[in-house]
């Protein structure tokens, strides 16, 4: 590894809110995938992600649950830590802004800005959205309340939240003070921002007409970071989550090793926020005497097709719901494949479940299948470079040659659908390949041995370079396919990847196939399903409807029926999921697994309960291992969820109706 060869790369810290949906999760994908393709072409890399703690947002919520903000978060870190566990999320930091340093480095910054004059005590008068954790002057706003009398008594910011009044003494930051500074950084440092379409909009909507100051403490409310020297304000959470990036790196601490070594990194955030990161961020940091990151990549959102995902809605679709259903590689594969990083993006059921089936199952999982099966039957599992070519050799070898300066291109590029679209074409050559040299008509003839074996290599090799290119990506699947081809390696490194290995292990006797065919029909009605439709969505001020009217004939095809439950355990190598064994009256026992895990830390006390499940739906296999005969009812509210139980006097197997 040479000198100064590092990479770092970071997610935005998410702030705690409630249950991460997929959306929520694709950043962090995207930047595991650069973060492991980086230590494959031998940099020394540090992936940062976390959670941004802070704002009166938290204080409010926790108060309305009787807890201290710090109650109230613990459980969420713990959340998000298990989901990037479950998402095998390589980072190598995981940061809160409450952790002692970063507040510590946050009062030092403040208060060295505060010297200067960058910083200066006024008041300010304004909206505020609570939800957003961000001012709003009023020809900001989407939308403006008025009374009778014409005065705007409220309004709805760009996020959709509403806003409210707030005045209060505030210290505020010279931020038109850098605004030339900024302008002139952009013009030097063009691929600063990107997509480019970001920083147009960030100067003409914001620094060209005049670049305001900006207010950067509160006092109404006191869960934040106390001004040192004047502690009744806190600071403002947009100036305290930007600082994660280099506090996280020890910058402000003893050991500030990690800052000189790494910084300056790349931010990768969504594009709602790249204001505070091109504007805020870079200015916050020349002040402070530090260089700016190499670069800010706002990517678009994940969206539904009726629009961004949303409870109220029911087209919320989770991570760890397609995960324990498909594996995490096909969801890795697809939020990456699917969308051009950069655009926002459409998840729908159909292309999803399309994906598996024609990319992962046909292309790939069929290749290797068919080239495993050929080597054992035609080479007893032997993997030999005989160097005797067939014309089609060279042509799939430049091609190869080809995918792999594209490749690296795409993904030096952040490109990611372009990078697996690559990888593709090398698949597609090598299943024409096959048909190409037509190895069945070769192992007819003693004198094609030779030859036949030189094909069964190059589509060894093949495998092996594809697979090579998929480590970032999904690194299981690749663990998958070079143990099929007798690989002892259980990664190769990209820097200098080219065909020419030497193989000495057979392949496996026996493939299994890494991607079973899915049933289109049944899996795009399971991920409907629980795209919020399998809980009752429910509020104290208002019941939210989230399925169109159907008829009562489609109704009452639903079979509902009181179980009781007879035993309840958590299922292994899963956060999520409970396996019930229940007593419907119908026969014997019956299972079901659901993911309630999380609201039933002591699952025990479910037994002898009597619950309303869905009967007669298509038994269906989940973990690989289990059916799963049925669906239990449940409902949702303010964050909780309880199994829907009926009186204990009414027997198991009564149909509700």
């Amino acid at each position: 590894m040479t000198e100064n060869k590092t990479f770092y790369i970071t997610t935005p810290i998410y702030y705690p809110s409630g249950k991460l949906h997929l959306g929520s999760s694709y950043t962090t994908i995207a930047c595991d995938v650069l973060a492991r393709y980086k230590r494959l072409m031998g940099f020394d890399t540090f992936y940062l992600t976390g959670l941004d703690e802070h704002g009166m947002k938290i204080q409010r919520k926790a108060e309305e649950l009787g807890l201290t903000p710090k109650e109230y978060l613990d459980p969420m870190a713990e959340d998000v830590k298990a989901l990037w566990k479950l998402l095998d999320i390589s980072y190598d930091k995981f940061i809160r802004t409450t952790d002692d340093y970063h507040e510590k480095a946050v009062q030092e910054a403040f208060e060295q800005l505060l010297a200067q004059d960058d910083i200066y005590l006024g008041k300010y008068a304004g909206w505020y959205s609570v939800s957003d954790e961000e001012y709003f002057t009023e020809t900001q706003l989407e939308e403006v309340f008025r009374d009778e009398n014409g005065i705007v008594t409220g309004g709805i910011a760009p996020s959709g939240h509403e806003v409210e009044w707030v005045e209060e003494e505030t210290y505020f930051f010279r931020m038109g003070k850098y605004a030339d500074w900024l302008l002139d950084y952009y013009e030097t440092h063009p691929d600063f921002i990107q997509p480019e379409i970001r920083k147009n909009e960030m100067i003409n909507n914001f620094i060209k007409p005049g670049l305001e100051d900006l207010a950067l403490t509160r006092t109404s409310f006191t869960w934040g970071i106390p001004v040192k020297s004047n502690p009744k304000h806190v600071v403002y959470v947009w100036f305290d989550a930007l600082l994660n990036y280099i506090t996280a790196l020890g910058y402000g601490s003893e050991d500030d090793s990690n800052f000189k070594k790494f910084w300056p990194g790349i931010n990768m955030v969504g594009k709602e926020i790249v204001r505070f990161h091109t504007i805020y961020w870079p200015i916050m940091l020349h002040a402070l005497g530090l260089k700016p990151p190499v670069q800010v990549f706002g990517h678009g959102w994940l969206l539904m097709k009726d629009g961004k995902m949303s409870k109220s809605k029911g087209n919320v679709v989770y991570s760890d719901m397609l995960v324990e259903r498909y594996g995490l590689d096909p969801v890795r594969y697809y939020l990456l494949r699917a969308i051009s990083f950069g655009a926002d993006g459409i998840f729908t059921p159909e292309d999803f479940v399309d994906r598996i089936n024609y990319d992962l199952a046909n292309d790939l999982g069929n290749l290797l299948n068919r080239t495993v099966a050929m080597i054992n039957k035609y080479n007893a599992g032997k993997i030999e470079n005989t160097g005797v070519a067939t014309e089609f050799d060279t042509d799939l070898e430049n091609l190869a040659a080809k995918v792999t300066a594209n490749y690296h291109t795409a993904m030096d590029k952040f490109e990611f659908n372009v990078a697996l679209a690559e990888i593709w074409t090398l698949i597609s050559r090598t299943n024409k390949y096959i048909d190409e040299t037509a190895p069945w008509v070769l192992a007819k003839s003693d004198d094609d041995k030779e030859k036949l074996n030189n094909v069964l290599y190059h589509l060894a090799e093949s495998l092996r370079v594809i697979a090579s290119f998929l480590q970032p990506f999904m690194h299981g699947t690749s663990e998958k396919i070079f143990a099929q081809l007798g690989l002892s390696e259980t990664q190769f490194a990209l820097e200098n990847l080219t065909f020419g290995y030497a193989y000495t292990a057979p392949v496996v006797a026996k493939g299994e196939p890494i991607f079973p065919r899915l049933d289109t029909e049944e899996e795009v009605a399971y991920i409907k399903t629980q795209m919020g439709g399998n809980t009752v969505v429910a509020d104290e001020k208002e019941l939210i409807l989230n399925k169109s009217e159907i008829e009562f004939d489609t109704f009452d095809k639903s079979e509902i029926r009181v179980a009781e439950v007879v035993a309840v355990e958590r299922v292994e190598g899963s956060n999520k999921l409970l396996k019930f064994e229940l007593n419907a009256g119908d026969k014997g026992t019956r299972t079901i697994l659901s993911g309630i895990a999380q609201f039933y830390p002591e699952e025990q006390e479910l037994v002898g309960k009597k619950l309303q499940i869905v009967a007669n739906l298509k038994p269906r296999k989940m973990m690989k291992k289990y059916v799963s005969e049925g669906m239990i009812l449940s409902a949702e509210f303010d964050g909780k969820l309880r199994v829907l139980t009926v009186d204990s006097d009414i027997p198991a197997g009564a149909l509700i109706g």
